[in-house]
């Protein structure tokens, strides 16, 4: 066997972690993963700033899905504090969350494509990525790093004569995530290299707590916007996809009948933005003590944020 390192430094690590592969030819007979390469204190940052000034720390958390971070860490405080949120401002994350799911996905996608060497995928899916980041811009005026979430809603609306512009964006993207899941299902490229290449079984799945597409891609049923649905979760009709073979071809399958269930939930939304009136955000006046958990499902799987409060206007304590 030839041992090789991958990362720390190398374009797809990005100097996070070091895996030490074993080859037999092409194939990886083993993988060692060595983490803990790079720590940017986050939580202890945190813990200087006030509860409004944390969230755009958090969009650097995880920069594929800000989002989602932004999200999980103001349900935190939310239920922290007992805050209800506006019945719109939950309709509004809900659509700013599942924009999030396809612009992630997509990125996943067209590096995939690109690792293996099919740099049609990865164009395709970048440039479809570019109308979806457009998206953003158009409800928060930012592609990247929004600042959307409050303590109690959301921080802007989205403006009605925009949402003519947001539908032919959704019906673009439909029809070209129809088209690569065909060329998923036909493609003898995609097949040949993903087919039966890198399987994680159902029990080993279990076994290491795989959540997210990896773990619905071996057969868990495990979405938390099913299994404790907040915000507009529990409003709209969408299915959670769950595959069997635990390969990266169904990992691939997998991310693309999301986008397809997630754009099925934007429109959802959208629609019910035309009745749902009323305030985006319940100002909070008080801190108590106390503590809070915000579970959200993230593009890559669960993530959740604990808060502990002694009543001043910053945590004495953020885990993620």
């Amino acid at each position: 066997l030839m041992a090789i390192n991958w990362g720390p430094q190398h374009p797809s690590t990005h100097g996070v972690l070091r895996v030490k592969l074993y080859l037999d030819g092409e194939i990886v007979i083993k993988a060692v993963p060595y983490l803990g390469y790079l720590h940017r204190g986050v939580e202890k940052l945190c813990e200087k700033l006030s509860y409004v000034q944390t969230t755009p720390i958090l969009d650097k958390n995880d920069y594929v899905s800000p989002m989602t971070n932004e999200l999980a860490y103001n349900m935190a405080v939310e239920k922290l504090l007992g805050v209800e949120v506006p019945a719109r401002a939950r309709v509004l994350r809900t659509i700013l969350a599942e924009i999030q799911r396809v612009a992630s996905h997509l990125l996943w996608l067209g590096l995939a494509g690109h690792f293996i060497g099919y740099d049609t995928v990865w164009m395709w899916a970048w440039k479809y990525r570019e109308h979806v980041l457009q998206m953003f811009e158009i409800i928060s005026g930012n592609r990247n790093h929004y600042g959307m979430m409050r303590v109690g809603g959301v921080a802007r609306d989205v403006e009605p004569d925009k949402v003519p512009e947001l539908l032919n964006i959704l019906d673009m993207l439909d029809k070209k995530m129809e088209m690569i899941a065909k060329i998923a299902n036909d493609d003898p490229v995609l097949r040949s290299r993903l087919k039966g290449v890198g399987v994680l079984s159902k029990q080993d799945a279990i076994d290491y707590c795989a959540v997210g597409p990896t773990g619905r891609a071996s057969g868990i049923h495990t979405d938390v916007r099913k299994d404790e649905p907040t915000d507009a979760y529990d409003l709209v009709d969408f299915d959670e996809i769950v595959l069997e073979n635990g390969d990266v071809y169904d990992k691939l399958v997998l991310r693309v009948l999301e986008i397809l269930e997630s754009t099925k939930i934007y429109r959802q939304c959208l629609e019910k933005l035309k009745t749902v009136k009323g305030p985006i955000l319940n100002n909070v006046k008080e801190i108590s003590p106390g503590e809070g958990l915000g579970r959200y499902e993230a593009p890559r799987g669960e993530v959740f944020h604990f808060i502990k409060t002694d009543g001043s206007n910053r945590p004495i304590r953020h885990k993620i």
